[in-house]
Parts: structure tokens; sequence; C-alpha cells
């Protein structure tokens, strides 16, 4: 067996271990590696340690009296997600790892584990927490995650974001791509300069136009003041086109050109205004289906598809519902001013198994649901479970959907109007009472946009 040391990435660690011989063992074996050891004989007095030293890796056990190291591993990783947990289990089963797994454990070892066994585990988890923190940075403060998955896209992601190529950002509903391109504008060059995003299937596609392009006064009727558009308020930084699936094919030849010609001519303007601007897309949709039908540009694809990324569904990464779970958690808490609440292992594992069809957006409702129902810290299987029934398979109601259309058509109006009631009301063809209805019924009000007013 090598004596030599197996990494030269040091830490302070945690054991937790109620076998006095098996703690001093694996204590010895890790100060030898240079690392700063706190040893404990339980899950309690681990978790105090855990609030003193602030350790970069905690080693449990997973079989001891009172709390076990499933109870403990879960209450870390709500607390704090991106905390590596070593898991060691003297009887290891295969139902014991992949609980253990699911709830977010970084690694599983059979005990007692051999020293080079351990080590090399050890040393595996602080170099790619440490790598991790140094490559994604804003990243990984932006995306609660512990899987290598997301690891890799926001290593990835990272190095996208130095550079000044277009990105196309493909995956389901609610799984967090707006998050993503909000990471590599932070993460770029032009991060001093304006996001600015917009859903393109949430538009109708006249206003669409005028949102992206911009139009001058008296372009159309009821434009009463010139409007700048989207391009040229987003210059010199980032543009993001979500659902661009949902882009009708008229404006996706008026973008394509925009994009090859670097400048933006307003509807009914005479000259272009130049502009400066990384285009960053994104669709739930399969684009390469919709360019066979005829649906989408194939030349729009190519210039916006630079580089694509993929973001998983939550349930093909089950490992980061935990420590997402402690985020969500703590979100609800601050906001609230209300003590950290926290779910009972069973509870959390319910969590882990669920299908999660709205992905990481789901979770969140279910997540803030239970927060608000569990009378005690503690939330329990029960709460969880009737939180879940009632979001599975959930999707809005037709009125819910509605109302989501109503309110984003509104507010493109209202903006498109610089807040003037009037002139809005005349672009969506009502009455100026009715608009002022459906403005007091959705709670916009007009004053909130005649900061906008253009020269």
């Amino acid at each position: 067996m090598s004596t030599e040391a197996v990494s030269g990435t040091t830490g302070t660690l945690l054991v937790v271990d109620d076998d006095a011989d098996m703690q001093r063992l694996l204590s010895l074996w890790l100060r030898a590696e240079g690392h700063t050891v706190r040893a404990v004989s339980g899950a309690a007095e681990a978790l105090t340690q855990v609030c003193i030293a602030r350790p970069d890796l905690v080693i449990t056990d997973l079989r001891m009296e009172g709390m076990d190291g499933m109870a403990l591993a879960s209450r870390l990783l709500a607390d704090a997600p991106s905390l590596p947990v070593i898991m060691l289990s003297g009887d290891a089963a295969i139902p014991d790892a992949l609980a253990a797994t699911r709830l977010g454990a970084a690694a599983f070892l059979t005990k007692p584990p051999t020293r080079q066994a351990l080590l090399t585990e050890v040393a595996r988890q602080l170099e790619r927490s440490q790598a991790g923190a140094s490559m994604s940075g804003s990243f990984g403060a932006a995306f609660i995650h512990r899987s290598s998955t997301i690891t890799a896209l926001l290593e990835e992601a990272a190095l996208l974001a130095r550079g000044d190529i277009s990105i196309m950002i493909s995956g389901a509903t609610g799984t967090g791509k707006e998050v993503l391109a909000r990471a590599i504008h932070a993460g770029s060059p032009r991060k001093e300069k304006p996001f600015i995003g917009i859903n393109c299937g949430a538009i109708p596609e006249q206003l669409l136009e005028s949102e992206l392009f911009g139009h001058e006064k008296g372009a159309f009727t009821g434009a009463a003041t010139r409007h700048e558009g989207l391009f040229v308020a987003a210059d010199g930084g980032t543009l993001f086109l979500d659902e661009i699936g949902d882009m009708p094919v008229s404006l996706q030849v008026k973008l394509l050109r925009v994009l090859q010609d670097l400048e933006v001519r307003p509807v009914g303007a005479v000259r272009g205004t130049p502009i400066d601007v990384r285009v960053i897309s994104a669709t739930h949709q399969d684009l390469e289906q919709l360019m066979l039908v005829g649906e989408f540009r194939e030349d729009l694809y190519y210039r916006l598809n630079g580089v694509s990324l993929h973001i998983p569904a939550l349930a093909e990464r089950r490992e980061d519902i935990p420590p997402l779970t402690g985020w969500f958690l703590s979100r609800h808490a601050a906001r609230t001013r209300t003590s950290l609440k926290r779910f009972d292992a069973d509870a959390l594992e319910l969590l882990v198994s669920a299908s999660w069809p709205g992905n990481a957006r789901q979770l969140a409702n279910v997540v803030e649901q239970c927060a608000t129902l569990a009378r005690e810290e503690r939330i329990p299987l029960a709460v969880t479970q009737r939180a879940l029934r009632g979001h599975a398979g959930q999707i809005q109601t037709l009125k819910e959907a509605r109302d989501a259309f109503d309110r984003q058509y509104l507010v493109s109006v209202m903006r498109l109007a610089n807040g003037n009631v009037a002139t809005a009301a005349r672009l969506a063809g009502r009455n100026r009472t009715e608009f002022y209805k459906l403005l007091e019924q959705h709670r916009i009000e007009a004053a909130q946009f005649r900061s906008d007013l253009g020269p």
C-alpha cells in the first residue's frame, strides 16, 4: 500500500463516528496528509462543529445511535448545499448507497475503508469543490447543485462567458434557462452593461417586433412616441431571447438581418442604428424538428446556435434536489422572517423520488407550501405528501394561462404607449373604460411606464 500523499489539496475535515477506534484511525490517516481534523462521536456534536469549524468536508458513519448518518446528511445538506459528505457503512447495501446518493452524499464507502480509498476520495472531493468554486464563480451561486452534470455544465458556461459567441440553451420549462443566461452575462466582459430578457412566445407579433427593434413616432396607429426597442436598450450587454422557437417566421427574417448587419432599424425608421449585443437564446422545443416543418429558419438557427448548452430535467439529476430544497427553505425563512425549517429524512426522501414534471420551479412551489403549512421546525412526511398530491402533474388551468398572457400583453402595450392609457387602449382595440378595468384587474399602474419616455 502506498504511503505517498494522495494530493496536495488539504482542508478542514469533520469525522463523525461513534466507534472510538475507527474515529482515531481515520483521523490519523487524514492528519498525516496535512488535513485539519475535528472528530466527534455523534450527529448532535457534528451539527455544532459544522457551525464552529466550517469544515470543507464531512465523513460520517451511517449507523449511529440517535440521529443516524442519513438524517445527519439531510440536515447538513439542507443548511450547506455545497458541503461534500462522504458516507461510511460497515454493512453497505445497495439501497443504502442509493439513498445516500439521492440525499446528496458525495460518496459512499464500505467500512472500514482502505487508507488509499479514503484518501483518494477525500482528495477528489476537495479538488472538485475547489475547482467548482474557481471555475464557476457566480455560476455556482446562481445554480444550486451537487450533481457532476451541472458542475460540468457550469464549468463550460464559465469558459463561454469569457468570449462573445452566441449561445443556445435548451431544456424543459422550469429547469433554469434564464438563470444560466444571467450567470453567463454576469461572468462576461459585458457584465457592467444591461442584461435584458424577453419571452418571444408571450407577446403578439406586432408588439414583439416593436419590442425588439423599436419604432418611430407615428410608425403605426397609436405610436404616439418613439420607442427604442430592446436591441438598442441592451447595447453593449446581453439580450436573452427566451422561447425563441415561438417567434413568428416573419420576425425570424428581421432578426437574422439584425444579427448579420449588426444594426437595427426601428419600424418606420429610414436609417439603422449600429448595435453591439451578445444574444443568448433559449427554448424547450426541438428546433431541428421545427426546421423540418418550416417553422424555424435554418440560417437563423445556425446564427443563434454558436454553442449549445443543455440543462437536464431535475428527474435526471436527483442529487440536486436536497441542496435545492435547502436553498428554497432558506429563502422562505429570510422572506418571511421565520426560523429555518427542515424536512424529516423520510420527507426529503419522498421529494427526491418524486417525478417533478415542472422541474426546479415546481420543487420551489412545493417547498414553499410545505414550509408555510408545517407548524413545527421539522416538516413531516404527511405535510410533504399533501403538498405533492396538490402538485402532481400540475399544469396551468386555462384561466391561469389566459391571465398570464393578458398580463404580458398589457405590460407590452403599456410600454409601447409609454404609460398613456388612452393610446394603449387604442392599440389593444378596447375602449378606455374596459382597458382601465383590465389594468386594475392585473394590478398594473400606468405610472410605472412613464419613466420610459423616449426623446
